[in-house]
């Protein structure tokens, strides 16, 4: 058996394992964010296999490992922070999404995609690694030093955006306390520009790790890719389903839909007020975020 092909054969199993384990946690804790607990970690894990299967002699995929770790780290903190870890500390859409569902449908919903998929999903936008193991031949040059470097972009703009949220909820808090008048979801800095910069900033990060499979096969076309389309997908459903929510909550928000970009950070079509408020959720139901 090729290295490669070992190294996928110990991350199917691993990403086996976290289906069954999170599907079972949510089973008998009445919770359905085991996912969102593992999102950060796992990714990592699968990277440093892929990049150990090379003996730590490949630099392409040693660069990928720390960068996913470096990713990984940062979502970690973030989801910490808010609580993703205690007990009870459940995404609330998922809540939501129970309440539109019935009881079997959503069991099923459960354990297909919140255990099933997102787990196969975690697994799918690292095999850009498996790729480059594939690819020992292909040195590592000028390409992937611009893939490194937008990476780094696109993770300091996600900590950048997730702080401006994280100051804004807490300040909203502390004003809610005091009497004031709920100044609603978030529109300055980063949330100006994008709607959600952090989803926007989430997925071009594993769009540039797809990248580093395109630049060590020489061609997109190839299934290292495929994590990235899927991720984009989810996190495009995700958009509307937590916009959908925000619209509820906030008379306001719809006329925000109409002045800022969903993901890609441009000018707002009119300029936007200074102050206001948070989009009903920091990302997909996942940790960071999403």
């Amino acid at each position: 058996m090729t290295a490669a092909a070992s190294a996928l054969l110990v991350c199917l199993s691993l990403c086996g394992a976290a289906i069954a384990t999170t599907w079972l946690l949510s089973v008998l804790t009445r919770e359905y964010s085991w996912v969102d607990r593992a999102w950060s970690v796992l990714p990592p894990v699968y990277l440093w296999v892929f990049a150990v299967a090379g003996g730590l002699t490949d630099p392409r995929l040693v660069v990928m490992a720390v960068l996913g770790t470096l990713w990984g780290l940062r979502l970690t903190f973030n989801f910490a922070r808010k609580g993703g870890y205690r007990p009870g500390g459940e995404d609330y859409r998922w809540v939501a999404l129970g309440r539109r569902m019935s009881r079997r449908q959503f069991a099923l919903f459960n354990l297909a995609f919140i255990s099933g998929y997102q787990n196969l999903l975690l697994l799918l936008i690292t095999l850009p690694a498996w790729i480059g193991l594939q690819h020992p031949q292909t040195p590592f040059g000028a390409a992937d030093l611009v893939a490194t470097v937008l990476f780094l972009a696109f993770l300091a703009g996600e900590t950048v955006a997730d702080q401006q949220q994280w100051d804004f909820q807490r300040s909203r808090t502390v004003l809610r306390a005091r009497g004031g008048a709920d100044p609603g979801f978030l529109r300055s800095g980063l949330f100006g520009f994008s709607r959600h910069p952090n989803y926007f900033c989430e997925i071009a990060q594993w769009w540039v790790i797809a990248g580093f499979g395109a630049i060590a096969a020489g061609t997109w076309l190839q299934p290292g890719a495929l994590g990235a389309v899927l991720l984009t997908l989810l996190f495009a459903g995700s958009t509307a389903f937590t916009e959908s929510i925000s619209v509820s909550r906030h008379p306001g928000y719809r006329a925000y839909q109409r002045e800022v970009s969903a993901l890609v950070p441009w000018p707002p079509r009119r300029p936007a007020p200074d102050s206001v408020g948070a989009s009903a959720g920091d990302g997909p139901v996942r940790p960071g975020a999403p």
